[in-house]
């Protein structure tokens, strides 16, 4: 019995050091990318069986994680003591503006400005609102913009906050968009003739058009030095444009393709396109896109893929000790991943 304690302790000792095995769903294409990304890190479900979860959002002044359900007009919260539960409903048509009645018509992105409010993109109402009360049983919403130039807004999608307050927003026609035959229905309740990326002055009120030209425009995000603005545009079924990241100059507003994402989409053919995007504050591009989620380098190189399955949008917390990733309707979940602090 005296030789066996020490034969156990040794081999007990060792069992616990032994090294973690990288996840298999993380690919890493530039070992550069292993000063934020943990590849022994688990992707962890922390919310599930929600229809169409999109629009995450790190709420750090209460520490928990809202994100939208889409097909159920709701806005959820998740918080590490009590999980996700229902946080405002109807979050996206309340009938504030003309729509197809069916459809996309929930909230959508969401963001936290500089004084703490919470806007939100509203599919169904066609506008940016600011949440004013944050009740489930009577929400109540400020327009903060719902026309270009006199004309209704097709259903802002997703939005970004400047550090002078300015809010940039995507508006594709997803207001129109017919889920039984997964198309776009053409209508008289459209005004606009373009899908637009704008950018909204709240000091001024002016709204101007940053781009008429990006096919299908989606999520969005400045860089750190918020030079450039990157935008998504979706491809096939959404538009005839192949999908890729497109960047403007918000300096002189030249633009130019980023990222091209069409051999990655014949690769993978796995329904997942240029969605939504974070942008960490290295200057690295966390974007969902052909292949689950895509990780990009601010000069346009692709560092690795995070294979979550289908995949919709993402977000960091306050300190980027966490990345949180928002399901597709056949992966109708919540991840998050532990990166390196």
């Amino acid at each position: 019995m005296k030789l066996l304690l020490p034969l156990f302790s040794v081999v007990l000792l060792y069992s616990c050091s032994e090294p973690k095995k990288p996840n298999t769903g993380i690919e890493i294409y530039d070992t550069d990318i292993e000063e934020i990304i943990d590849v022994t890190a688990s992707f962890e479900v922390i919310a599930d069986s929600i229809a169409l979860p999109e629009g995450p959002v790190w709420d750090d002044s209460n520490q928990r994680l809202l994100f939208v359900d889409c097909l159920n007009d709701q806005i959820m919260q998740w918080t590490e003591k009590k999980g996700a539960s229902k946080f405002i409903a109807p979050g996206g048509n309340t009938g504030y503006a003309p729509n197809l009645g069916q459809g996309v018509l929930g909230p959508n992105g969401l963001v936290i400005d500089n004084e703490g409010n919470l806007l939100v993109c509203q599919h169904g109402d066609r506008r940016v609102a600011i949440i004013e009360n944050t009740t489930s049983e009577k929400p109540s919403y400020q327009t903060l913009v719902d026309n270009y130039q006199g004309l209704r807004l097709n259903s802002p999608n997703d939005l970004v906050i400047g550090s002078d307050g300015s809010v940039y927003f995507t508006d594709p026609p997803f207001a129109f968009f017919d889920l039984s035959n997964f198309s776009f229905v053409a209508t008289e309740m459209r005004e606009l003739d373009f899908n637009g990326v704008y950018r909204y002055n709240r000091k001024t009120e002016d709204l101007t058009a940053l781009s008429r030209d990006v096919s299908m425009p989606n999520g969005l995000g400045l860089s750190p030095d918020e030079r450039f603005l990157y935008v998504n545009s979706m491809g096939a079924p959404f538009s005839q444009s192949t999908p890729k990241i497109m960047r403007i100059d918000l300096s002189d507003m030249s633009q130019s393709i980023f990222f091209d994402g069409e051999e990655l989409s014949k690769k993978y053919n796995d329904g997942t396109d240029f969605d939504g995007m974070a942008i960490h504050s290295s200057g690295t591009i966390f974007t969902s896109g052909p292949g689950s989620l895509l990780v990009i380098s601010p000069e346009g190189k692709l560092q690795a893929r995070l294979n979550f399955g289908q995949i919709t949008n993402c977000t960091f917390d306050a300190k980027e000790n966490y990345l949180y990733v928002t399901g597709f309707v056949t992966n109708p979940k919540v991840f998050r991943l532990k990166l390196k602090s």
